[in-house]
């Protein structure tokens, strides 16, 4: 029985560095969450807090996608075989956890206020907020070259543009508060960025609890991968098929394969390494020969696997 193990571990595929413009953004979005508390607090304006909060979610993502970046790019060690790439997928559990208890926490005191409205000193809302648009505009349009072809960047490029758009609505509450008095409106658009945070979280906190468990990456389907091993030539089966990210931008793959002719085909493990990375973005993969003798079964027995 012949067995061959393939590592394709070349680091061509490691994204562009994007880290002046990390933290370019990075530096602008701070800037702005510490003068949204700032006003929010001198204006009474609870909506202005709650976008500071969500615009400290966006910045944290920023974090979150810049230290996968770096991560992707460390050497790997005899301990750490694989590196520090998975601290990326521990680092947005975290982030998820603490920002669902910040979105349950603007939501409480919007619905409090509802009950014991407060006047709202609008002229600073409309500035700050508007301030707000441009800034998160600017750091969107930083990220827009690299967004269609690093998923991780296009996070970041959305996160932008989705908060520009909910400062634009910040603006518009103000504008209609200072023309109509309905103080209601500063804690109903808080309670409303309130829910897109806690919507936009618990998407983030499925799929980084999935990629620490080592399911499979949501943007894979596992039959179409299976599919595509029992297509190759040569190739009669196949079995213990593995998927999972070693990162929040990195996949890896291993799996058996049923090969009667015993022929050890390097040019075909090339084949696959490349049409893998091409067809489905997996980019670390380790492949096994088997000739399929019955007499020396590798597959467990379902009664044996653990």
């Amino acid at each position: 029985m012949a067995h061959n193990h393939s590592n394709d571990h070349n680091h061509n595929h490691a994204p562009k560095n994007f880290g002046r413009i990390f933290a370019i953004g990075i530096v602008l979005n701070v800037s702005f969450v510490a003068i949204e508390i700032i006003f929010g607090l001198f204006s009474n304006s609870l909506a202005l807090l709650a976008d500071a909060g969500h615009n400290l979610s966006d910045v944290l993502s920023l974090l979150l996608a810049w230290g996968a970046s770096v991560l992707a790019l460390q050497p790997t060690t005899q301990r750490h075989t694989y590196g520090l790439r998975r601290t990326s997928i521990l680092a947005a559990l975290i982030n998820a956890l603490i920002l669902l208890i910040a979105a349950g926490a603007i939501a409480w005191e919007a619905i409090l206020r509802f009950g014991h409205p407060e006047p709202v000193a609008s002229d600073s809302v409309i500035w700050v907020a508007s301030a707000g648009i441009v800034i998160n505009g600017v750091t969107a349009w930083l990220f827009m070259s690299g967004q269609k072809q690093d998923i991780n960047i296009r996070g970041a490029y959305l996160h932008m543009v989705a908060d520009a758009a909910v400062s634009f609505g910040v603006v518009l509450a103000a504008i209609v508060i200072k023309f109509t008095d309905w103080l209601w409106l500063d804690p109903a658009v808080s309670l409303v960025i309130a829910i897109i945070i806690g919507i936009g979280t618990w998407s983030l906190l499925r799929e980084s609890l999935n990629l620490a468990l080592d399911a499979v990456p949501a943007n894979i389907q596992p039959d179409k991968v299976e599919t595509y091993f029992t297509s190759l030539p040569g190739i009669e089966a196949v079995h213990d098929l593995h998927i999972w990210a070693m990162s929040t931008t990195e996949i890896a793959l291993s799996v058996h394969l049923i090969k009667p002719d015993a022929v050890i085909d390097d040019l075909l493990l090339v084949k696959i390494n490349n049409e893998l990375r091409e067809q489905f973005g997996i980019q670390h993969t380790t492949i096994q020969f088997e000739c399929g003798n019955v007499s020396h079964p590798c597959k467990q027995a379902p009664s044996e696997a653990v």
